[in-house]
């Protein structure tokens, strides 16, 4: 590596809790290494005069009008419903402690 620092797995895996025998350590420390290269490869990529995007491609949003439509009969939604109150879905408490 061109840095010259050379990274631990035994160190990244202790930071990550990540509890790995030797014989993996000694599989993921050459990864580990060439991950690392290939960032500092990366780096070298001149990007002067390149703004800075979240996407490779423009993002276009697909927006509809906003109109008003008949919607679902209050009876027929609460049809099916298992137990109802009024005019409201009756569901069972799922948060322990919260009120009723």
């Amino acid at each position: 590596m061109s840095s010259g620092n050379k990274i631990d797995v035994a160190y990244v895996s202790d930071l990550a809790r990540l509890e790995l025998t030797a014989e993996e350590k000694a599989l993921f420390q050459p990864q580990l290494e060439n991950i690392v290269k290939y960032v500092e490869k990366i780096s070298e990529v001149d990007v002067d005069g390149v703004e800075p995007m979240m996407h490779g491609r423009e993002l276009v949003n697909a927006f509809r009008e906003d109109e008003v439509r008949p919607s679902m009969d209050r009876e027929k939604a609460l049809a099916n419903a298992p137990a109802r109150v009024g005019e409201e879905f009756l569901l069972p408490k799922i948060v322990e402690g919260a009120e009723s």
